[in-house]
């Protein structure tokens, strides 16, 4: 799967942060989510128009920030 056919930012769209297509959820927001502890299931639940390839996308799409993102090594 690709994430990139889920997810979109657009600036008139939540001020440009990265939504799963066709709605106003946010990456950020499925992330918080599942970082409080609700499933998959509860995602569904809460967001009957959500797919559950959509929940993937987000995290695929988080993971491939984090893999591209620069460090910074702080001096001792």
């Amino acid at each position: 799967m690709d994430y990139r056919n889920f997810i979109t930012s657009d600036h008139r769209v939540m001020l440009g942060k990265p939504v799963i297509k066709g709605t106003r959820l946010t990456v950020e927001l499925i992330l918080r989510k599942l970082g409080e502890g609700a499933s998959v299931e509860d995602i569904l639940t809460m967001y009957p128009n959500l797919e559950r390839d959509a929940i993937q996308a987000a995290l695929q799409y988080a993971a491939e920030l984090l893999a591209n993102e620069e460090t910074l090594e702080s001096a001792a």
